[in-house]
């Protein structure tokens, strides 16, 4: 059979279509082989396995728990700032992994005793002749078994705006002190902690980072916390 020059051209501009479409999947293709669910699957997996201490959870928190673990140790690594410092954040010395080999065993140990304790001093601030010392916030749940004492709409809205519910460092109305924040700084904003970037994440994973903060062991101390805060 003979084909006319139209058809030719029709049957040639369909051969070059389809073989552009298996050498360039469409937009949809891709999206499908980006499988979120497994890989937030494999993230929970990863959380719950590098938890550094015992974890108190319900079933049905399990998966969010597992989620805030993975963002809070893996990806955020939020007590090399809420814990009392560098000396006391690892099991020394077989479980600090900035020591050369030996001691180090080769296995992380993260200090159960400080973790997300909080009770790090950040120095003078906001220069080296203040009297004011940031001191990082005990993140583990109180006796009300909330993180940080805090309800989940209190923790995303500090999250959100880095608003500083314990009001922990005034604005100063006279000469600066070691418990007033001087001007420019905004004394009803948390200073130094990363809230500006956090602010972005979504309501689902600042929830899971809360479940997770929340299942974690009470422990005492902090700037500004009662004692005992765990009974």
């Amino acid at each position: 059979m003979r084909l006319s020059v139209k058809s030719f051209t029709v049957v040639a501009s369909v051969t070059a279509a389809v073989a552009m479409g298996m050498l360039f999947p469409s937009t949809s293709v891709r999206a499908n082989d980006d499988d979120r669910s497994r890989d937030e699957q494999q993230m929970i997996r990863i959380g719950l396995a590098v938890a550094p201490v015992p974890l108190t959870m319900s079933k049905e928190d399990r998966d969010l728990v597992g989620l805030g673990s993975y963002i809070v140790n893996v990806t955020g690594d939020c007590n090399g700032c809420h814990s009392s410092g560098p000396a006391k954040e690892f099991v020394v010395p077989q479980g600090n992994p900035y020591f050369r080999q030996p001691p180090y065993s080769g296995t992380t140990q993260v200090n159960p005793a400080t973790y997300l304790g909080g009770g790090r001093d950040f120095g003078p601030f906001p220069g080296p002749t203040s009297p004011l010392h940031i001191v990082s916030r005990n993140l583990t749940p109180d006796k009300t078994g909330q993180a940080e004492g805090h309800t989940l709409a209190e923790f995303i809205q500090i999250m959100r705006t880095g608003v500083d519910m314990d009001n922990a460092h005034p604005n100063c109305t006279g000469a600066p002190t070691a418990n007033c924040m001087p001007a420019p700084f905004d004394g009803s904003k948390l200073q130094v902690m990363r809230w500006p970037a956090f602010r972005h994440m979504t309501d689902h994973d600042l929830k899971a980072i809360y479940k997770y903060l929340s299942a974690v062991p009470c422990l005492e101390g902090g700037p500004g916390e009662p004692f005992p805060r765990c009974q």
